[in-house]
């Protein structure tokens, strides 16, 4: 081929873009363009990814889907969380160390919980207190509703109230190294939980208690329908006085239990102790005659005396005895693991008598710095609450001067705001002396001073006798069939609701 010619072909081809050089940089152009869409849908990639990451941080799932819902009623995940970390936090605070001894760890705290199986129910821990949580919101729900349909509503004073629950809460929150209350309640309940749900469901708990209560205080019964309920518990709330004496039997060394031949032993020292009893009839205090009977043994044992015990606390061995047909003085032994009960019968009551109403005014002696009470402490005690007495008796002497005067001193904080009123005080209830006032001879404007002392104080007491209240045995018949209507008529007004489910409660937990 001539020169000429390859020249002709060489600008034919630049002309037709089918050159070598032409056609490389083509290609290149082609690479650098392939390069450039990857680099532009790698970086459009990473910049989704982080845009989803800043959405679920933001709380936006938790906040606007619907986890559950109830009646007309949407939650969403954050609603939600607040009442299962609470059902937690509550067990926790309940129930401290101990909850370990039912398989649950508190040391996880809320992230633990899908770890841990729960050893008394179905699947973990966490599937728990979800279910506990759904439960609580359906009733708060069924009740808040009853509330609306029968105007009942919050009034000045529920609503202070909540509000004084939420002072001071942010600066406590900061405090405690968190930004404000939003975040502590995010961190401690749950992502999306913050002070306005909290509040919200605060409300709500206030209200449905609210109903709840209403419908409480509006049952009555007759006398008729509480005897008659008395009498279908069949003597389980009566009360007995009983004595007892344990014969224990030997036990061999190495074994886990005593022989039969060391029951027998046992049994023989045992019936002595009766056959001894029987044969004192010339001593008339029952209690008496079983005491010099057993007399005292070589570890300084003396039968125990039992009173006001419901047959559920007796002890197994001879529960079914005592509750038979007996008369006072009755005397029987009864066998157990470890050796023989001898068992004294002194009386059964059906608590068929009146509770009483009093007031009182509490004043302590000081304890020192052993915890115990000296002699002078108490006289100095007695002292104060002699002033006292002479102060109301040097006024009008009525029974409002004297609630005046419990609300100004007494120390017993759990009457001290509401005039030292105790309503439907049993038998046994209080201390030895306070009790031996209240159900001694007493008509309405008795007055006395009794000691009182129950280890854990020693003081006395400035009593005002109100005057007689119910029958205990109605007291009891009305609290037991208080506490089954209303768990049946909760339970007809949740049985109208269901939790059901929705896509946001993945979220919750």
């Amino acid at each position: 081929m001539s020169a000429s010619t390859e020249r002709k072909l060489r600008k034919a081809a630049r002309e037709a873009g089918t050159d070598k050089k032409t056609l490389a940089l083509e290609e290149e152009a082609k690479k650098k363009a392939k390069s450039k869409q990857r680099w532009t849908l790698g970086t459009i990639a990473v910049i989704l990814l982080i845009a989803v990451i800043l959405f679920l941080d933001s709380g936006f799932l938790y906040k606007n889907t619907t986890a559950l819902t109830i009646g007309d009623q949407k939650y969403s995940p954050a609603e939600v969380n607040y009442y299962y970390a609470n059902e937690y936090i509550t067990t926790a605070n309940q129930y401290g160390n101990y909850a370990s001894a039912f398989g649950l760890d508190t040391s996880t705290g809320l992230s633990g919980l899908d770890k841990q199986d729960n050893p008394m129910g179905d699947g973990t821990w966490k599937d728990t207190f979800l279910d506990s949580a759904k439960n609580t919101m359906v009733q708060m729900k069924a009740l808040t509703d009853y509330a609306k349909a029968n105007d009942i509503s919050l009034d000045e004073e529920d609503l202070a109230n909540v509000d004084a629950s939420f002072e001071g809460l942010d600066d406590y929150a900061r405090a405690q190294g968190f930004a404000g209350a939003d975040a502590f309640f995010a961190v401690n309940y749950g992502t999306g939980v913050n002070q306005k749900i909290v509040r919200q469901a605060t409300m709500d708990q206030t209200l449905a208690s609210k109903a709840y209560n209403a419908v409480y205080d509006q049952t009555e019964y007759t006398a008729e329908e509480l005897e008659e309920y008395y009498q279908s518990l069949d003597g389980s709330r009566d009360v007995y006085d009983y004595a007892y004496y344990h014969v224990d039997a030997a036990v061999a060394e190495g074994e886990d239990a005593p022989s039969e031949a060391a029951m027998t032993e046992a049994r023989a020292e045992a019936d002595a102790i009766v056959y001894a009893y029987k044969d004192g009839a010339d001593i008339e205090d029952l209690q008496e005659r079983f005491a010099v009977a057993v007399d005292t043994d070589e570890l300084g044992r003396e039968p125990t005396v039992a009173s006001g015990r419901t047959i559920a606390s007796v002890p197994a061995a001879f529960s079914d005895w005592l509750s038979a047909d007996r008369q006072a003085g009755d005397v029987t032994v009864a066998d157990d693991d470890s050796g023989c009960y001898v068992v004294l019968f002194l009386s059964r009551s059906d608590n068929h008598y009146n509770t009483v109403n009093v007031r009182h005014i509490l004043i302590k002696a000081e304890a020192g710095e052993d915890g115990s009470f000296s002699d002078e402490a108490k006289a100095a005690a007695k002292a104060r609450a002699e002033e006292i007495l002479a102060q109301w008796q040097a006024g009008d002497k009525t029974e409002e001067s004297f609630a005046a005067l419990a609300e100004e001193y007494s120390e017993d904080t759990g009457s001290n705001t509401n005039g030292g009123l105790y309503e439907n005080v049993y038998r046994g209830q209080m201390v030895e002396e306070f009790d031996a006032f209240c159900f001694g001879d007493r008509k309405s404007g008795d007055v006395a001073i009794v000691y009182g002392d129950n280890g854990n104080y020693a003081g006395y007491h400035v009593i005002y006798f109100v005057g007689e209240g119910p029958l205990y045995s109605e007291v009891i018949a009305r609290s037991a069939k208080l506490s089954e209507d209303m768990s049946q008529w909760l339970t007809d007004l949740t049985s109208q609701y269901e939790a059901t489910e929705g896509f946001g409660f993945r979220f919750v937990g």
